[in-house]
């Protein structure tokens, strides 16, 4: 009833929750009979629930790689309280729209309290580990080197980069539009034309390591193409594998992780790569208000009292300072010619 209004991602996460978290434990209750005491002891009942017995996690292995549940030994493998919020939050949404509809006269999901998961305290980059990072990867020729230099500079998430074609990107004005994002989702490789935000398709104005990596890119992509011939398949895509096919999510991640350790820095979630942008942007004094526009950022907006429009002069001088930054080292051209990757994600995944 809700999927039309969701993004794919979120609807399937939805649906997830929904069959495995919600129906085992309140699917036989009608609507209308459900009660406070119920969401109680259901939120208890997930909460102290072994994951890994209950779905069959360690009974799905081949027998002779089982190792706990199967094996009668209970892993204790519980939800996290996130977690268990996020079960009630689907099922608070699921509730409203049923009195809505009206269904039911009351949202009794909305009216259990519930502790509150603390955040996970992200830990990003320094400016010295986020340089020897782009260093190796440039050094190395990693043709993932221009996706790098966008999601530390611009702080681009990882689905937006790998959703960004040439149609977005203006090397003439020095402009790019976030306005696709690639995701797997059921199975399926999805390129959508949603943002996560309306301040998501904001126009960014390009610093010069970010031109010069998109040029790169544009450039190596141009070589690939004439070097796989009949095998390339056609896209507007930025970001190809050998053969023209999108980049897997999951294989731009493992890649991540590989330049990291050879990179000798910390390995960091690609999504706290953002938070290095942010934490660069403060160290660099950028006016908050400034960050908010570079990072198209929802939490960082409605910190803001007031939105106030920043001039663009004022948004590329930002991010000028902060490619200066960055870019110091790694725009000096290596002397290893070894690519790396290249046939990276060349595979769907399950």
């Amino acid at each position: 009833m809700v999927e039309p209004n969701l993004r794919p991602l979120t609807a399937a996460t939805y649906e997830t929750t929904v069959r495995i978290h919600i129906v085992p434990f309140l699917g036989s209750k009608r609507l209308d009979r459900l009660t406070v005491q119920d969401m109680r002891a259901w939120l208890n009942k997930l909460a102290d629930t072994c994951q890994c017995c209950v779905q069959g996690k360690d009974a799905r292995r081949p027998e002779e790689r089982r190792r706990c549940c199967a094996k009668g030994k209970c892993c204790g493998q519980t939800l996290s309280k996130r977690s268990v919020n996020d079960a009630r939050t689907v099922l608070r949404s699921a509730l409203t729209n049923a009195m809505v509809e009206e269904r039911i006269s009351k949202n009794v999901a909305q009216l259990v309290k519930v502790q509150r998961a603390r955040r996970r305290r992200p830990d990003p980059w320094s400016v010295e580990e986020a340089c020897a990072f782009l260093e190796n990867a440039q050094m190395w020729r990693d043709y993932l080197y221009p996706a790098y230099v966008l999601i530390l500079v611009l702080g681009l998430r990882k689905g937006e980069v790998l959703g960004l074609t040439w149609a977005d990107v203006d090397l003439d004005s020095g402009e790019l539009q976030i306005r696709h994002q690639l995701q797997r989702v059921r199975r399926r490789l999805l390129h959508t034309d949603t943002a996560k935000t309306e301040a998501s398709e904001a126009v960014l104005p390009l610093p010069d390591v970010c031109l010069a990596a998109l040029r790169l890119r544009q450039k190596e992509q141009r070589a690939a193409k004439e070097r796989a011939g009949d095998l390339w398949t056609e896209s507007d895509l930025v970001f190809t594998t050998r053969f023209g096919t999108p980049v897997e999510p999951r294989n731009f991640t493992r890649e991540f992780d590989r330049r990291c350790e050879r990179a000798g820095v910390r390995r960091i979630r690609v999504h706290d790569t953002r938070h290095t942008c942010a934490s660069l942007l403060a160290a660099l004094d950028v006016h908050p208000r400034i960050a908010m526009q570079i990072l198209r950022h929802s939490e960082i907006a409605v910190t803001m009292e007031v939105y106030t429009h920043v001039p663009s002069a004022d948004t590329r001088r930002a991010l000028r300072k902060l490619g200066e930054a960055l870019g110091g080292g790694s725009q000096k051209k290596g002397e290893k010619g070894q690519q790396e990757g290249e046939d990276m994600g060349g595979r769907p995944e399950s």
